[in-house]
């Protein structure tokens, strides 16, 4: 049992985050709180807000020290080369050195820039701050902290994450996938009621719209003996699509007008106003009351010197632009559509070919063959009436017509609420969510065979870790010795799949192509020494760990096990450690 006094929930979100707390002595049922955020609100002005943006200003002559939150998203509109915007979207993205100074992407070289993973520790940094200012007695690394990834980060993005929060000072974390949480907060708002709410057999589909991302995971509801307990059985593909497509779509909707009326935006222009569209859009989901929100960005040219160019986004545009654009109707036919690529593209994020959230949701309830009988909306996208309708609309025609909606929650706070209530489940008090691991994971193991011109020896995928393998635990990986190159750099291949619910460990996939996704070859040069000089072939087994916190460890170890190897993914550079 843990002996500190708070657990902490916090959501790092794409756009938004926000901390929520249990205090453990404050009685049988202590509640849930949230932590207000200082931060600058303007130069000069700091006050409390409920989240903090996920926004960081760099210093510059009108900000030395730089800015984190309200401030620095606002300042978007007018100085895009200085705002980080979306690192937490870059912290999964595989394609780029997410321990180099990248953002902003697509500033000046010659200005300043930080990494993901940096620009990631500032805002949980800037958040154990607050948390300091209001707990000066009780230090954020001395309390029981579960941070919360998308369901669909893979073991890499998780540990950046760690990485980060390390790099801010945490030091006893849990990771908690964000539907989970989302689930976890509806838990909480409905207490036992939930027992009458669902029932056995039911299947809530969790859809979390954020910033960023679009993450889907189903919960089944079974009879465990006279009592009801759920499990975790699908969680999505990692798809990089929402409210920054959405402000993007709102961007070029109002640029699309100025042009019309001979004003054409250049690219810096153009991105300037992506921010202001997202700080309007956020203003019009949230105010139900307010048809209009004001967008300015600085101007250009002769005709505006001096100036700035102001428009207006209206909750008619939005509401078109986002119901109609990004949750059309779809049958349980739908799939989204695959996209030609071009030949060349702009280096950037992988967003989704297909921006119809709707389309992705009738291929993932396919693909596992479980229609959803309740539905839990999560994520600000959803704070928008007509989506969460258009969104049950779909959902219910995907089963037999029925469907519930849970209701109750906070779609700003519910993630990190969740994430506390969670700790609380942890300790005891309420009900578990059986998961493990979201997906399964495998190596690749290169087949023996004669030198053939031209043709690459084929690989096979071994399992070494099934899908709902459980966080902390090792387990050896059955089947025959391996042979490992030491000395030398080698390369190792990682696979994962979300469907493949019933490999075990040490299952061997012949044939994974279209099956299975690549993680990336990692390279690395496992160390030798004076027994095993460079470049020998050393006969190894396999060991897998998933962490606490849930990160992959594979280690190889020698026969006799007496030496041993770890390959993990690199906390700085996106690669495999090795030790």
């Amino acid at each position: 049992m843990s002996a500190a006094r708070f657990v902490v929930g916090i959501d790092l979100g794409t756009t938004n985050s926000a901390v929520a707390y249990v205090d453990t002595t404050a009685g049988e049922h202590p509640p849930i709180q949230s932590l207000a955020v200082p931060q600058l609100v303007a130069p000069g002005t700091i006050e409390p807000r409920p989240t903090l943006p996920s926004f960081l200003y760099l210093p510059g002559p009108e900000l030395p020290d730089g800015a984190v939150g309200e401030l620095a998203r606002s300042r978007g509109a007018d100085a895009p080369a200085r705002v980080v915007a979306s690192a937490k979207s870059w912290l999964a993205h595989a394609g780029v050195d997410r321990a180099g100074a990248i953002l902003p992407w697509g500033a000046p070289d010659d200005g300043a820039k930080l990494s993901p993973i940096e620009a990631s520790a500032r805002y949980l940094a800037h958040l154990a701050s607050a948390w300091h200012a209001a707990h000066p007695d009780a230090p954020l690394a001395e309390q029981d902290v579960y941070l919360t990834v998308p369901a669909s980060f893979d073991a890499a993005a998780r540990e950046l994450t760690v990485a980060a929060a390390r790099q801010a000072g945490l030091a006893r974390i849990t990771l908690l996938e964000e539907p989970q949480a989302a689930f976890y907060a509806w838990l909480a708002a409905v207490g036992d009621a939930w027992r009458t709410r669902l029932k056995p057999g039911d299947v809530v589909l969790v859809c979390d719209v954020g910033g960023g991302t679009t993450d889907f995971s189903l919960i089944a509801v079974a009879d465990a003996g006279g009592d009801l307990e759920l499990e975790r059985i699908a969680v999505g593909d990692h798809i990089l699509l929402g409210g920054d497509n959405m402000d993007l779509a709102l961007a070029h909707a109002l640029a699309q007008g100025l042009a019309e009326k001979g004003t054409r935006l250049d690219a810096w222009q153009t991105r300037a106003l992506v921010h202001a569209c997202r700080h309007a859009k956020e203003r019009l989901l949230s105010e139900s009351k307010l048809a209009k929100a004001p967008v300015a960005i600085l101007g250009r040219g002769s005709k505006v010197i001096g100036g700035s160019i102001k428009l207006e986004l209206t909750r008619e545009l939005v509401e078109r632009t986002l119901v109609d654009g990004f949750f059309p109707v779809a049958d349980k036919d739908a799939r989204p559509i695959r996209a030609r690529r071009s030949g060349f593209a702009e280096l950037g994020l992988p967003y989704a070919a297909d921006a119809a959230v709707t389309r992705h949701l009738a291929e993932f309830v396919a693909r596992h063959g479980r229609a959803p009988t309740a539905l839990l909306p999560n994520g600000g996208v959803m704070k928008g009436a007509l989506l969460r309708t258009r969104l049950l609309e779909i959902t219910r025609g995907l089963g037999d017509g029925t469907l519930v909606e849970l209701t109750g929650t906070d779609l700003d706070l519910a993630v990190a609420q969740g994430a506390a209530y969670y700790g609380l489940v942890r300790r005891g008090h309420g009900v578990r969510i059986r998961g493990g691991a979201a997906r399964s994971y495998y190596v690749g193991v290169e087949t023996g065979m004669p030198a053939v011109p031209g043709m690459a020896p084929p690989i096979k995928a071994l399992c070494v870790v099934p899908f709902g393998m459980e966080e902390g635990t090792s387990a050896p990986v059955p089947g025959p010795e391996l042979a490992l190159v030491v000395g030398e750099s080698a390369e190792f291949r990682f696979l994962g799949s979300t469907t493949r619910r019933g490999d075990t460990l040490g299952t061997v996939v012949d044939d994974w192509e279209g099956d299975l996704f690549d993680l990336g070859p990692l390279e690395a040069t496992l160390p030798a020494d004076g027994d095993t000089p460079p470049g020998t072939t050393v006969p190894v087994r396999l060991e897998a760990h998933l962490t606490a916190v849930g990160t992959l460890e594979l280690f190889c170890v020698a026969r006799g096990g007496a030496k041993r190897w770890r390959l993990e993914f690199e906390a700085r550079t996106g690669e495999e450690k090795k030790r």
